[in-house]
């Protein structure tokens, strides 16, 4: 699947190594930690809270995190999360051993590590450019995203197999895999230059949001994907679906949950192989419209094996536009600001994907699942007819490996 000249590139070998162990521990340890948090509550509302406690950290931290990986090595910066994981979950595996894990041990725990999410993310979404040259940037991205989505695959199930053998072995071996990934990120060796070194001021730390309102385009396709996802949020009813729907309980919801990923896996791999051309704008405004046509299909479905394929092509639709939206802020963003305009696009990924699973849940239950999904397909599709009104420049967006960043 690795084409030669991408596995020719010195560093992406460790690049790979990181990321897939890193994200493989973050999935299996998400799985452990809901089971365990239920197993010691019994509460469906403290899984919401979990993974709430996960979430709120990033959004005070986001431009914070974004400062701090423009003015400060990344590597070292990662470097430093990734050994705080180790450290934490290492911690956690210890408390589980000796049978004295709470709720607030779990709930700080997630605290903490979506803390450390904060501050990692905005540093390894700089690596990739840092490595690999911008007429291989396309090509590299949906690479990764295609290894990204076979982690995620297999995470959650692996998750699932460690905690039935015991908490603490699940613990131990997310462990494991958060050391690989310091180890893979110790062995980077990145092509850019030391970080900024501008006081820290109010406008400083909130340049991100300034480039980003002087690049509509990259401005556009983070939006874009932001209400897209946001009202396409067909997952979080799921369970709804494989229960009271299609009628095919947990080992169907397991199919469902599956497919959006295995779409976007076969989707990445193929983009690795055969990157995108021109007319890259109009491609992503496509991709948002199929996901929203496939969020109908899905919702008005009451066969399964056509929600199946909706959610593979929403899950397809969806990586089209993440490698075009990925490429594009990487490839427009001079080096010094790459770490607070990726913050800011982590925090509108980790915004649409937590308020659209809220706003699909009570949309819901407002007015039944199969509209609410419906209803969200439909606002997708009307967002992006919007948004090619609203954002010309990405409309007009055409070869990827012809963006240059700007100038600060």
């Amino acid at each position: 699947m690795i084409e030669p000249a991408l596995r020719a590139l010195p560093g992406l070998g460790p690049l790979i190594i990181s990321r897939i162990c890193s994200q493989l521990s973050a999935t299996t340890l998400t799985i452990a930690i809901g089971w365990q948090m239920y197993a010691l509550t019994h509460s469906v509302s403290s899984l919401g809270y979990l993974g709430l406690a996960q979430f709120l950290p990033m959004v005070p931290l986001t431009f914070i995190s974004g400062h701090v990986a423009d003015r400060f090595n990344r590597r070292s910066v990662v470097l430093i999360c990734q050994i705080l994981e180790v450290l934490s979950t290492g911690t956690l595996a210890a408390i589980a051993a000796m049978h004295c894990l709470t709720p607030a041990y779990v709930y700080a725990f997630a605290a903490f590590y979506g803390t450390l999410r904060s501050f990692e993310m905005p540093c390894q979404q700089a690596f990739l450019p840092a490595i690999v040259p911008p007429q291989l940037l396309p090509r590299a991205q949906a690479l990764m995203s295609s290894l990204f989505m076979t982690a995620s695959i297999v995470g959650p199930s692996l998750g699932g197999l460690l905690y039935g053998l015991g908490s603490v072995i699940c613990y131990s071996l997310a462990t494991l895999g958060f050391a690989l990934a310091f180890l893979g990120t110790l062995a980077l060796k990145l092509r850019h230059k030391v970080a900024s070194k501008e006081p820290v001021t109010f406008a400083s730390v909130f340049a991100g949001l300034g480039f980003l309102n002087r690049r509509r385009d990259l401005l556009g396709a983070i939006s874009l994907d932001l209400f897209a996802v946001l009202l396409g949020g067909a997952t979080a009813m799921l369970p709804v679906y494989a229960d009271s729907v299609l009628h095919v309980g947990p080992i169907g919801l397991g199919f469902l949950r599956a497919a959006p990923a295995l779409g976007a896996l076969f989707t990445s791999a193929w983009l690795s192989r055969h990157p995108l051309g021109g007319r890259a704008g109009i491609t992503m405004f496509v991709s948002v419209i199929v996901f929203g046509i496939a969020t109908i299909v899905f919702g008005a479905s009451h066969i399964t094996w056509i929600s199946v394929v909706a959610l593979m092509v929403l899950g397809a639709a969806d990586v089209i536009s993440v490698v075009v939206r990925s490429s594009l802020i990487q490839l427009a963003t001079p080096d010094a600001m790459r770490g607070r305009v990726s913050a800011v696009n982590s925090l509108f990924i980790g915004s649409s994907n937590q308020l659209g699973e809220f706003e699909s849940g009570m949309l819901g239950t407002a007015i039944g699942p199969e509209a609410a999904v419906i209803a969200g397909g439909v606002g997708t599709i009307l967002v992006a007819a919007t948004w090619i009104r609203l954002f010309p420049s990405l409309w007009a967006l055409d070869r990827l490996e012809d963006v240059r960043p700007e100038e600060l």
